[in-house]
């Protein structure tokens, strides 16, 4: 089949299909929702608490940091306030105002979350689970280490000179 008609079929049908009839397809292509559109990409998609405009106050203050000049005398800081909770969040991590004010509303939500679900947030279990992860892996780097050291010190025992073991 050409490629042109396998797009044909797909955009009238939803499926592509390989195979002769009474066989089961070899090929299908579902159809794709909204919903995994959304996900796609994500790795841990958490569903987190929706912000209100309203409920927020905005502010673009000077930025510090290192540098100079493009920093410190640009308002591209972002300073969100959630009214109702208090909670505040600033955020320059980088240059562009719009990415600032993306990132300290994503951070805000992430915060909420804690705030409202406390420990059933799914941001802490994670966190929780990261730690707990290097701890691990820390754990059994540092227990490697203590077998290579007691393999060597072996090693050395049985080769120190004077040894009439032959």
């Amino acid at each position: 089949m050409s490629r042109l008609f396998v797009n044909l079929i797909f955009q009238v049908t939803g499926k592509v299909t390989w195979g002769t009839s009474g066989r089961p397809p070899l090929f299908t292509v579902p159809p794709v929702s909204l919903a995994h559109v959304q996900t796609a990409g994500k790795k841990d998609y958490i569903d987190l608490p929706v912000l209100n405009e309203d409920e927020l106050d905005e502010q673009f203050v000077r930025g510090s940091g290192p540098g100079g000049q493009a920093t410190n005398k640009t308002s591209n800081c972002v300073v969100l306030r959630h009214i109702p909770t208090g909670i505040v969040v600033k955020c320059h991590q980088t240059r562009s105002v719009e990415t600032n004010r993306k990132r300290a509303r994503q951070i805000m939500r992430e915060k909420l979350e804690v705030t409202y679900k406390g420990e059933e947030s799914d941001i802490l279990k994670n966190k929780k689970e990261s730690i707990q992860r290097k701890q691990d892996k820390r754990k059994k780097a540092n227990e490697n280490l203590e077998k290579k050291r007691l393999f060597k010190e072996a090693l050395m025992t049985d080769s120190k000179p004077g040894d009439d073991r032959g």
